[in-house]
């Protein structure tokens, strides 16, 4: 899942953007209002968390403009106001949640974990390929009963894979929704991934679910 963050201190942005990618979440931060704005409005994000007080563009005007224009992203908004009054303002202007700085950061990820699940129409808690099966909340994986151990990349790019099942994925899909919207699509850092995937859940199986489709990308099949 991608999420976007729209913070000006690059201290909390930098704090939120770790915490996030360890938990195994693609991030790009926006540092004002107008390049947050931008970004929202030309990428796909499964989630936007929203600084109140940011140059250029508020963030309570930012949210307004996006909701005006039906972009229905979940918005977690951050502000060091915590007043009712405040609180109500940014829910009015279309805010899914609201959280007081400074806040812990197990709060913070599972207020994070809610917006992402509750988004939109009910989600299936797992994914499954023929006999691979991925939860999405205990961030398991079985393939034919057998648990295997993956990292939270390794992860994030399989639940990629699982929701694009029999379609092709490229390189520069996987770059912008499991890396950074930065990311070099030049390196190959994105082959050593697949190849660490298909050594765990490939390997020691007789059916190959990752295929490589020449000059394109890569296909997951069941």
């Amino acid at each position: 899942m991608r999420i976007l963050i729209v913070e000006d201190e690059k201290k909390i942005a930098a704090f939120i953007k770790r915490g996030l990618k360890e938990a195994g979440y693609a991030v790009d931060v926006a540092n004002d209002g107008e390049q947050g704005y931008y970004l929202a409005s030309s990428e796909e994000y499964d989630l936007i968390v929203l600084d109140v007080m940011l140059p250029k563009m508020d963030g309570v005007t930012l949210c307004k403009k996006l909701r005006e224009e039906k972009v229905t992203i979940p918005v977690l908004m951050l502000t060091a106001k915590d007043s009712v009054r405040d609180k109500v303002t940014g829910l009015d202007a279309g805010a899914n949640d609201y959280l007081t700085k400074p806040f812990a950061f197990e709060e913070f990820l599972a207020r994070v974990r809610v917006l992402l699940r509750t988004d939109g129409p009910a989600q299936s808690v797992k994914l499954e390929t023929g006999d691979l099966v991925l939860d999405l909340l205990s961030h398991k994986v079985t393939r034919s009963g057998k648990e295997i151990e993956l990292t939270s990349k390794e992860f994030s790019m399989l639940e990629y894979f699982m929701r694009h099942e029999g379609a092709v994925v490229t390189r520069t899909m996987l770059s912008e929704n499991v890396w950074d919207v930065n990311f070099d699509t030049y390196t190959n850092v994105i082959d050593v991934y697949i190849n660490y995937l298909r050594n765990k859940i490939d390997k020691d199986f007789e059916k190959k679910l990752i295929h490589t489709v020449r000059g394109r990308g890569y296909i997951l099949k069941g």
